[in-house]
């Protein structure tokens, strides 16, 4: 609870689409800031991060934590892959 509320007054200025995912165009600088704020706050969670860039697939993305969706770079376009479902 304590990382959403942080999260919340820290990205008023951002569009928020649903809990916790928010859109905004940021520069470099202000994009890392907020990765090394966010990483330092997620505890146990786990935070996916996606930017525009001039690639061939328009955008680049970074997660952090236990996660499902990976990362895989395909001849130079960023796809995620899914780990499977534990049914444990």
């Amino acid at each position: 609870m304590f990382l959403h509320v942080y999260v919340d007054g820290s990205l008023s200025g951002y569009w928020k689409c649903v809990p916790v995912f928010y859109v905004g165009d940021t520069s470099k600088r202000i994009r890392e800031m907020i990765w090394l704020q966010i990483t330092q706050l997620a505890g146990c969670g786990n935070v996916v991060m996606a930017w525009a860039t001039n690639t061939e697939s328009g955008f680049e993305f970074q997660t952090w934590g236990e996660n499902r969706r990976i990362p895989v770079d395909l001849d130079g376009v960023r796809l995620v892959s899914f780990l499977p479902v534990d049914n444990q």
